[in-house]
């Protein structure tokens, strides 16, 4: 069993004292705090004890309505896009200081929110978040396109504008991550958008959108609207005046998202959906550290992560002492409140993901499959549960064929480098994977053979601000990070005028 964090009567320890004030609830449309049109709320809950912790304006199609109106009037007519690139660079690293100077509060609010560790979130994730508002605003200024060597007499350059007004949907995993990816390099385009956080988070976005305004970003150019998926998100898709739309989330949404935005107005899409991503520990491999790295790679964020490694496969010559030191180390993995800076594990982020891990679990055992460690709900109140490892499954299986989003690793042997590269093809999905191994000629083969789009070679989740970050197959298309996600809100276009006269082409 998992080493957690509980009390005499079974129930984990709780950290009330560092809940913070709630200070933003309503909906952030033109540079205003706002309740919805039909005022209704919906409610937050802290996932460490299954209790309300606030209600929030609930956005519905009228409040996207009026977000997009703000958002294309500041396009249209207001300064941002026309603002030099130097300008909104330094406007950006403004809001970055502002984040910095409210960490803890940020922080905070997406433990109560989300079950993020308090620590991390304020030592690692809101400060990657900052970096990448820094990325763009550094980015902003050097937006330019090339002179083209034209082929008879013409004079011909590539110009990169502005896309337009951006819906961004985003999901709970990672509130401030989600946020900064989608809103750092539209800003540095120009762009302006109206951001639906995930229903089950939304507190923090409501506060990056104030810490915004305050940092001098012109009203209109970021909206938010609280709301769900089948109403705000769905009117965020279909509009009409919106230019284009960037949905992180599952699979299945995004076929709704990408449908709905070709039967409107065909504005340009870009999704980051699931994945089951493989990691590959082959015989050479550190045991040490290998363990470490397949464990971090589930278990990270309660293994609520897109590229969560959920299917670990172990070369047969070092298998047997594989399985043994990370179920050893599984089992001593720190779960409780996430405000204990010795928990390395919260909660999961809701009731609703809560009982869809559990029931993947059981379907698990169902299946045959063997349960190494956990497999269990963790204390009396809230939505903790043990990491979970199992072995003797198969690709056929559903907790290796399906996206699970929680602390559930499916444990693999396998043969040869031709086996293990077709085993870890055979998915749906390909957002990353893992190689551990210190053969460089091995790696160089099997990076090449996985269809992934992110390989990480004996590390996992070394994501950067750099590097792009996207899918193959049914885990969607665009790259988030680096320039490319801010090429993508930017179109190109082509000028071209006739030369007459000229000595040379």
């Amino acid at each position: 069993m998992a080493e957690n964090q509980s009390d005499a009567n079974g129930s984990l320890k709780t950290y009330d004292d560092h809940v913070p004030e709630i200070k933003f609830t309503k909906l952030f449309i033109n540079g205003e705090f706002v309740d919805s049109v039909k005022g209704r709320t919906m409610e937050t809950v802290d996932p460490r004890n299954g209790q309300v912790t606030a209600r929030v304006a609930e956005g519905d199609k009228e409040d996207v309505d009026l977000a997009v109106e703000a958002a294309r009037q500041a396009f249209d007519h207001g300064p941002w896009p026309r603002m030099s690139g130097y300008e909104r660079g330094r406007i950006m690293s403004k809001f970055a200081v502002l984040i910095e100077e409210n960490i803890d509060e940020l922080a905070a609010l997406d433990t109560i929110n989300g079950g993020k560790v308090f620590s991390f979130s304020k030592a690692m994730e809101i400060p990657h978040a900052v970096a990448s508002l820094r990325y763009y605003a550094g980015a902003a200024d050097k937006i330019h396109g090339e002179v083209l060597k034209m082929s008879r007499d013409l004079h011909g350059y590539t110009l990169r504008e502005p896309i337009g007004v951006v819906g961004h949907i985003i999901p709970w995993n990672g509130p401030a991550t989600m946020f900064m990816m989608k809103v750092a390099p539209a800003l540095a385009a120009g762009c302006t958008m109206v951001v639906k956080p995930a229903e089950q988070t939304p507190l923090s976005a409501l506060f990056y959108a104030h810490l915004a305004k305050k940092a001098g970003v012109p009203d209109g150019v970021i909206n938010v609207v609280n709301g769900f998926g089948p109403t705000a998100g769905a009117a965020i898709s279909s509009h009409m005046d919106i230019d284009m739309v960037s949905f992180t989330g599952s699979t299945e949404v995004g076929r709704i998202v990408m449908q709905a935005a070709a039967t409107s107005n065909l504005k340009q899409v870009s999704l980051e959906l699931g994945g089951k991503s493989p990691i590959m520990v082959f015989d050479d491999a550190d045991l040490d550290s290998a363990t470490d790295l397949a464990l971090t790679g589930i278990l990270f964020n309660k293994g609520e992560v897109c590229v969560a490694g959920s299917r670990v496969y172990v070369q047969e010559g070092i298998y047997e002492e594989f399985e043994k030191k990370i179920v050893a180390k599984a089992k001593a993995w720190s779960v409780g409140d996430p405000f204990d800076p010795n928990v390395r594990q919260g909660p999961q982020a809701s009731k609703e993901q809560f009982e869809k891990i559990l029931s993947y679990i059981e379907h698990g055992k169902r299946e045959g499959a063997t349960l190494l460690t956990g497999g269990a709900p963790l204390g009396t109140k809230g939505y903790y549960i043990q990491p979970t490892i199992f072995t003797n499954v198969t690709e056929d299986n559903v907790i290796v064929k399906d996206e699970i989003f929680g602390p559930v690793m499916s444990l693999m042997k396998f043969k040869t480098t031709e086996e293990v590269i077709k085993r870890a093809n055979d998915t749906r999905y390909g957002l990353a994977a893992g190689i551990l191994t210190k053969n460089i000629d091995l790696v160089n083969t099997v990076s090449r053979s996985i269809r992934a789009g992110t390989i990480w070679i004996n590390c996992y989740l070394a994501f950067d601000n750099d590097c792009p970050f996207g899918g193959y197959k049914m885990s969607g298309f665009g790259k988030d990070y680096g320039l490319d996600a801010l090429h993508k809100y930017l179109h190109v276009k082509s000028v071209v005028t006739p030369i007459y006269n000229s000595p040379w082409l």
